[in-house]
């Protein structure tokens, strides 16, 4: 196959770890293709996606605030990625922009590998209310979750959860950060605030607790992760679900099995080279 170009962009975006999985996978796969980190503005995408043609450019990866704001410049989406409103994954299909949502699956995998069974909740959490939390509720419908807690700062917060889950024909129960109340006992736990946020939550950690996924990675592992583990969760985080999500898109790029070994070594030796360099 012919030299292709794909791309994370977003803004911040030279911390992304996105290019140590998609360069791990297209060489175990032969593939003579690029993939680069480009920032790219919300004011700037639109210009940015003019320049993005097929066969040269076959997809992209982005981050927030582009999973939304690339909505009303694609062609097409799956229905996966209408229905939270968040887009991950842009295919080029000639002159055509197909959208995707990888999160959802990514999410259900990293909670199913840290769990090391297929899952059948009959709860489930999530703290936060932003995108992340969209794609976070449509994961937790698929795994057959029909009642959910969303724990937020303010109710006004989960108005967008709402809507999603009355259209997964979902139920929501939403509790405030000051009184989570027996949220963190459901069977899977969803934390998609940012580093450090969820560090709050550690006193309200169960005796027993279910599964957890914290999306975020900065940094290491999370206070909430650490002590999920301590006692005897399950637990999973950014850089699984980064693992995940990349897999399926690169599963959508190329057509191929993506190489998870050589994709999971690529990023645990990119995690532990920055490691080093952190302060502290």
């Amino acid at each position: 196959m012919s030299a292709r170009r794909a791309a994370v962009v977003g803004s911040p975006i030279a911390h992304s770890r996105s290019p140590l999985l998609h360069r791990a996978a297209y060489a175990a796969l032969g593939l003579d293709w690029t993939y680069d980190a480009i920032e790219v503005t919300p004011a700037g995408l639109e210009d940015f996606l003019a320049t993005c043609e097929a066969p040269e450019w076959v997809g992209l990866s982005l981050t927030m605030p582009l999973k939304s704001d690339v909505i009303p410049l694609v062609d097409g989406m799956s229905d996966l990625g209408r229905t939270v409103g968040a887009i991950n994954t842009v295919v080029f299909d000639g002159t055509t922009r197909l959208g995707h949502n990888t999160d959802v699956g990514g999410m259900v995998h990293a909670l199913e590998e840290c769990s090391q069974r297929v899952l059948a909740p009959t709860s489930g959490a999530i703290i936060g209310g932003g995108a992340t939390a969209r794609s976070a509720l449509a994961a937790l419908a698929q795994m057959g979750v029909r009642h959910a807690d969303v724990v937020v700062r303010s109710p006004e917060r989960a108005r967008d959860l709402v809507a999603i889950a009355a259209a997964l024909e979902m139920d929501l129960t939403i509790r405030t950060w000051d009184s989570p109340g027996q949220a963190l006992t459901s069977d899977v736990v969803m934390s998609t605030v940012p580093a450090g946020v969820s560090d709050r939550f550690v006193r309200d950690i169960p005796e027993v607790p279910g599964v957890l996924l914290d999306v975020a990675y900065a940094g290491g592992h999370g206070a909430l992760v650490e002590s999920w583990r301590s006692r005897g969760g399950s637990a999973a985080d950014g850089l699984d679900l980064l693992l995940w999500q990349a897999a399926d898109q690169i599963r959508i790029f190329t057509g191929s099995e993506p190489p998870l070994a050589q994709m999971r070594a690529a990023l645990m030796a990119g995690d532990a080279d920055m490691s080093l360099t952190r302060p502290g």
